[in-house]
């Protein structure tokens, strides 16, 4: 990957309005870099709100904090804080900065250090194997991402995910609430890290209930969501050895939310392609609009969004790489990643940007149901 920025130059005056939802993966977030690069290089999306969990929390501020710190050129400022962010997660302490990757999937399997690391994390809590809550992520995080700027200048949304480690409630931060402690609670796995207590709340990774969450963009003007997914749905072999169907399991927990999130959206979509409810017009919608399905109130006198969805699957270009190599921070590892999402969003602005606005270039039914 070339590590220089060069200045978005838009194949287009005309800008279209989106809503970004970032899947969570570790290192596999590399991926969803590559793709808002892609995008911000492109410069004809208008970005209205971004919704993000773990690692798609991480680009989402990431991205935020480098338009914020550019007004004049916000696409240049973005696509350079992302490839600053991300060398940086290259560059701290981790198990790629000793030799991890092993073989063409960039696995940690073969890492004496990861492998001792894995073992005893099944065995023992991060409380007692992190007594000092260390976490060189935060350290990134915290240098990186200037928080009091995004909340002063940003002109558009964020919404980071996490889950209440007491109530298993979707805690979705923004606004004023946005903060490194916020994003490290969005991305707190609870094998590695321990629980992050935010105005006496704990909070785990967001991905157990919502990776990412859609509702916060519902309540949006624009109505189109581009999901950057980089969880694969769907695995051609079923997993026979321990270490595969964990991280089986782990993959098909973290996108079960997404999933009963998409069905809503279809559900209520097809209610609206069939006349059965009122769509909302720009001037009266309803927010989270699937809310009202379970209200005392009847279809008729409810008015609904239309929503467009759209998605770059990432978890089918990353297929490849075993579940193992989300711990992997290795540069060449990550501007590997980098390189896979940049061309997939080009792809995806080359098939389907016409559809922007227009209808979904999604077909939900195929894909989730």
């Amino acid at each position: 990957m070339n590590r220089a920025v060069q200045q978005a130059s838009p194949h287009s005056t005309l800008k279209k309005p989106l809503n970004l939802a970032l899947q969570g993966g570790g290192s596999h977030g590399a991926y969803t870099w590559g793709v808002l690069d892609a995008l911000l290089e492109d410069g004809r999306i208008e970005i209205e709100a971004i919704s993000g969990t773990s690692a798609g929390a991480m680009n989402a501020a990431a991205l935020a904090a480098g338009w914020a710190s550019h007004p004049q050129d916000p696409h240049t400022g973005a696509r350079e804080k992302l490839a600053t962010f991300w060398q940086s997660i290259s560059d701290g302490p981790g198990f790629g900065s000793w030799n991890a990757a092993t073989g063409s999937d960039y696995s940690m399997e073969g890492n004496p250090f990861f492998m001792g690391f894995d073992l005893l994390s099944r065995i023992a809590s991060p409380y007692q194997l992190n007594p000092l809550n260390l976490n060189p992520l935060r350290d990134v995080v915290e240098a990186q991402i200037d928080f009091e700027k995004i909340k002063q200048v940003c002109p558009f949304h964020l919404y980071l995910c996490a889950t209440n480690v007491r109530t298993g409630h979707a805690k979705v931060f923004t606004g004023e609430e946005l903060s490194a402690d916020a994003v490290m609670a969005s991305a707190c796995l609870p094998f590695v890290f321990q629980a992050v207590e935010i105005k006496g709340q704990a909070y785990w990774d967001g991905g157990f209930m919502g990776n990412p969450s859609l509702f916060p963009l519902y309540a949006t003007n624009a109505p189109d969501i581009l999901l950057v997914a980089i969880n694969p749905l769907e695995r051609a072999q079923v997993p026979d050895t321990a270490a595969e169907i964990i991280d089986r399991v782990n993959e098909i927990s973290f996108n079960s939310s997404l999933m009963l999130e998409m069905r809503a959206i279809e559900f209520v979509q097809r209610m609206l392609e069939e006349g059965q409810i009122q769509e909302a017009s720009p001037k009266n919608r309803t927010p989270r609009f699937v809310q009202r399905l379970f209200r005392r109130k009847s279809a008729q006198e409810a008015h609904y969004k239309r929503i467009y969805m759209h998605m770059i699957d990432g978890g089918q270009d990353l297929l490849e790489f075993g579940a193992s190599s989300k711990f992997n921070t290795s540069w060449e590892f990550l501007s590997k990643l980098h390189d896979l999402g940049y061309h997939a969003a080009k792809q995806w602005l080359r098939y389907h940007w016409r559809s922007v606005g227009e209808k979904s270039s999604l077909d939900i039914a195929k894909v989730f149901l």
